[in-house]
């Protein structure tokens, strides 16, 4: 059985706090709503509705936190998968016996960075690409804009001397029309 009936507030902060749940655990907001929908007996389209329409805008703040916890988590988790790696050789395994868990942190660290700055390497070059590709598109399209503005321009001045040429034919024969009619009297 579907309700549909009003929301109240306990649904609402019931719909708020699982959908942040996900968001924390890295889940999607449509899994959110499947959840929400089997507890308060709605379907995920009403849940998926509610919360775009009135209850997201109340907890930005939530859900940029909820998104750097999830981050953080994610974060933790590679440098498990990292430990786990260095771990599972035989001679990393004889390394961290050597170096103790300090010397694990040490090199996960050193990994980190140079991840990072291969990241920060590669990035610039990749946008500096991406934003004179755009850069480019912008100028033509400009270019394009400018033809057809200067078309519409000329149109518009041909289409203005007309008009005016009409104007004078008609205050013309209007003028013949009056001094035919006052001649006539």
């Amino acid at each position: 059985m579907v309700r549909q009936d009003a929301w109240n507030n306990d649904e609402d902060l019931t719909l708020a706090e699982t959908v942040l749940r996900h968001i924390r655990e890295g889940s999607t907001q449509l899994a959110a709503f499947e959840e929400v929908g089997h507890k308060l007996s709605r379907t995920p389209a009403a849940c998926g509705f509610r919360w775009n329409s009135a209850i997201r805008k109340k907890y930005d703040t939530a859900i940029q936190l909820a998104k750097k916890q999830r981050k953080a988590v994610k974060g933790k988790k590679e440098a498990a998968a990292i430990e786990e790696q260095h771990v599972s050789t035989g001679a990393n395994e004889q390394a961290k016996d050597d170096k103790g868990i300090v010397g694990v942190f040490d090199e996960v660290i050193a990994f980190l960075h140079e991840q990072r700055k291969k990241l920060e390497e590669a990035g610039p070059s990749a946008q500096a690409d991406e934003l004179a590709e755009a850069v480019s598109a912008l100028r033509h399209e400009n270019k394009a804009l400018a033809e057809e503005l200067s078309k519409v321009k000329g149109d518009y001045d041909a289409m203005k001397q007309d008009y005016q040429l009409m104007i004078n034919v008609v205050e013309r024969a209007a003028r013949r029309n009056k001094n035919t009619t006052s001649s006539m009297s």
